[in-house]
């Protein structure tokens, strides 16, 4: 059974973890990796629910709790109207005083009307949960009256009639936060501390008939989450606490379902900076929703085996999660979820409030509808539930949010497993001919809310039937180039092309058309800077896109951020190749890959400029949609126009130009670091160097051109972002000679 309650703290108790606002992409281990080839498959199992939301009616306040059956959604929190889903807030509202009956199939009340009153302050529905039979509802929370009729905290609802059953009643001293619900006993979590009179610390049951059982699992503090298992035989618990019947076990404890003897205790497996917010289970298997605040917190997800209750795995994405839900073998989870790297997922991206991941493992699987974080304690979703109607599955959200997949919503969502109504993003694609007699057509892989893996069809010379497709696998943080080779044409001729994205079922639009004329000779620059080793190659000829294509066959596309002018020239290198223009404000560019720790290194570039106000031209950091934390292995230029090369190796060590380079000509800038230390060329002559500095800092990170942090680096200039023209960027595993650096210079002009 699906415990569809979750026990919430109310508002202002402090334990939400600050989240990042900033934004990073990471490429992770779900890359496509070979070019022209069908990547890895997408993750098993599949996720059978769309990411595409369904018309819902709205609430005015946030849903901390949902139950379902037989078609029927039931939504419980704070709130006090609700409206229609595409009405503005304070309009078209109709009375809910906390509660409201949905049908799961239209996402329209049905008409089952309960108020939840307190006589003083504000009263709140944090829990409910259905009978198997699904003939009563129960709900706790924090009330005094339900349609008028006193209560304490909680009531039984017969939903035939929609009315509260006068036969259960009892006292709770507290808010009750969540329920689980067997054929004969109403397990309660909350922040009570006695029920029926009787001492009860945070847990207690009772009969369906409202009889207090001498079931005892007192905790020393809030409980927020209780889940009876599969068999019937125990209970798992999850909340704030650090003992259950005086036995340490922080935040998650198993207990015998007859008497709340600890059948399994937890002590240092959670952190104490964090809690248990949510439990859920499948026949195997129960699940963990875990939140915290301040150092060395766990925010994500655990999986624990019901066999034994030792862990299956866990995940370590940082994000406050708050509601868990199992479907065919996926685990649904809600959170406001914005650092996943330490698991191969996204950083700092923006927040995702809606995740998936199997049951059996925890890489993140390609579904990512989203909300806002909404009002209140702003985390976005709170609550999950499910049910089936009209041979439909139907998985309801609640929470705090007010938009939905970039749309107004407030409070309440659902998705379905069909149809799939959402194309994915149209394909950007480049263009590259250094190859004498064939035309290399590179593109970005594209995103889509809920498949990994997409089919590309290429489109040649407006043809209407395709020339090449192929599978690859790409999410939102983490999408991977592409490449196909264009052997069937003739010196002298120019194609064109265009490219799609399907998910098998919508199909995007063709990307605009890009054209080439097939190359008779091998352009010199950049066939010697790939034979000499380049490990990424960026020559920005593309035309407005986001995509900076790499010409080795490491395929590190770039990102290309804030729009940064394209099809600059006269570009460095003779030719019919374009330069790229960066704001000296806001525009960078960053690898798609992220890289571990480059021991011995090059950075190549042509930088063109008149700016006073410096900036970096090329560096590694460990983030890529804001400015870095850690970040060395740089060039950058000084407000006097001069260059300098710097690592961090238990200090900032640079090496620095005499001469300046902001006179608004082209200049070659290569900077190298290996056993002979630290060497910075200009204009194919070394300019400056130190051979005591073989070793940078250790991090993983991404190469960023155009922009990022400089803070605490010697001679800082006032901008981190450069301003001008960058051409011709590429990064060598290896520091290249004196000699092979002059060569690439001289090469300049023979184009």
């Amino acid at each position: 059974m699906m415990n569809a309650s979750t026990g919430r703290r109310s508002g202002g108790s402090g334990r939400l973890r600050a989240a990042s606002t900033a934004l990073c992409l990471f490429a992770g281990a779900l890359t496509a990796t070979v070019a022209g080839a069908s990547p890895a498959a997408a993750l098993t199992p599949p996720v059978s629910l769309t990411a595409d939301d369904l018309t819902t009616w709205q609430t005015n306040g946030i849903v901390w709790s949902m139950a379902a059956t037989d078609g029927v959604v039931y939504a419980g929190g704070t709130f006090s109207t609700v409206r229609p889903p595409d009405a503005a807030a304070g309009t078209s509202e109709e009375p809910a005083v906390n509660f409201a009956a949905f049908d799961a199939a239209t996402g329209v009340p049905t008409g089952c009307d309960l108020s939840f009153t307190l006589s003083s302050g504000t009263a709140t529905v944090r829990a409910l949960a259905l009978s198997p039979d699904g003939e009563t509802l129960y709900a706790g929370g924090r009330f005094g009256a339900v349609n008028g009729v006193g209560v304490s905290n909680i009531v039984a609802v017969d939903t035939a009639t929609c009315t509260p059953r006068q036969d259960f009643k009892i006292s709770v001293s507290a808010t009750v936060r969540a329920l689980d619900v067997t054929a004969d006993t109403v397990y309660l979590a909350g922040d009570f501390t006695s029920v029926g009179g009787r001492t009860r610390s945070s847990f207690a049951a009772v009969t369906t008939g409202a009889d207090l059982l001498p079931w005892t699992a007192n905790a020393d503090e809030v409980a927020r989450a209780v889940q009876v298992t599969p068999d019937g035989q125990h209970v798992a618990l999850g909340g704030d606490f650090f003992t259950v019947n005086g036995t340490t076990s922080h935040a998650l404890a198993v207990v015998d379902a007859t008497t709340g003897a600890l059948t399994r205790s937890y002590p240092g497996f959670i952190p104490n900076t964090s809690t248990v917010q949510d439990l859920t289970t499948d026949a195997t298997g129960l699940y963990t929703a875990n939140e915290g605040t301040g150092g060395g917190v766990f925010d994500g997800r655990i999986a624990i085996d019901l066999d034994d209750y030792q862990q299956r795995w866990r995940d370590t994405c940082l994000g406050a999660t708050q509601a868990v839900l199992v479907h065919s073998g996926v685990l649904y989870s809600g959170s406001h979820a914005h650092d996943c790297s330490s698991m191969g997922g996204f950083a700092d991206q923006p927040r995702r409030h809606l995740l998936a991941q199997s049951v059996d493992d925890p890489t993140l699987l390609p579904w990512f509808p989203d909300t806002n974080d909404g009002i209140g304690e702003p985390v976005g979703p709170r609550v999950m539930t499910q049910t089936d109607k009209g041979g439909r599955h139907y998985l309801w959200v609640g929470g705090e949010f007010t938009t939905v997949n970039g749309g107004g919503q407030q409070g309440l969502t659902r998705f379905a497993d069909g149809p799939d109504t959402g194309a994915p993003w149209v394909p950007n694609v480049s263009l590259s001919t250094v190859t004498p007699g064939q035309i290399d057509v590179n593109w970005q892989t594209s995103f889509d809310t809920d498949d990994g893996e997409l089919t590309y069809r290429i489109y040649k010379d407006g043809a209407s039937t395709p020339v090449h497709t192929v599978t690859g696998y790409s999410l939102f943080w983490d999408r991977p180039q592409l490449k196909w080779t264009d052997t069937d044409v003739a010196v002298g001729e120019t194609h064109s092309y265009r490219i799609t994205a399907s998910d098998g079922t919508n199909t995007s639009a063709k990307s605009p058309a890009q054209s080439a004329t097939v190359a008779a000779s091998t352009q010199a620059y950049p066939a010697r800077v790939l034979s000499d080793g380049a490990s990424l190659y960026w020559r920005y000829d593309e035309g407005t896109s986001t995509f900076a294509a790499d010409t080795t066959g490491g395929l590190d596309n770039g990102f290309l951020r804030n729009a940064p002018a394209y099809r600059q020239t006269p570009a460095a290198i003779a030719g019919s190749s374009t330069a790229i223009g960066f704001d000296g404000a806001s525009e960078y560019a960053y690898s798609n890959k992220r890289h571990t720790q480059p021991t011995r290194f090059s950075v190549e570039t042509w930088i063109k400029t008149t700016t006073t106000r410096g900036g970096k031209v090329i560096g590694f950091g460990n983030l890529s949609m804001q400015n870095s934390t850690r970040y060395d292995k740089q060039v950058y230029m000084a407000n006097n126009g001069r260059l300098v090369f710097g690592i961090y190796s238990g200090g900032y060590r640079t090496v620095t130009t005499t001469g300046a380079y902001n006179d608004g000509n082209w200049h070659h800038v290569v900077a190298t670091q290996g056993t002979g230390g630290m060497a910075l060329y200009v204009d194919g002559q070394l300019r400056a160097s130190n051979f005591l500095y073989t070793s940078n800092e250790n991090y993983p990170g991404y190469w960023r051109v155009g922009g990022d942090n400089l803070a605490s680096w010697p001679n800082r200039p006032t901008s981190n972002f450069f301003a001008g023209q960058i051409d011709e960027t590429a990064v060598y595993p290896t520091a290249l000679s004196a000699s092979t650096v002059s060569a690439h210079y001289a090469l300049r002009t023979a184009e």
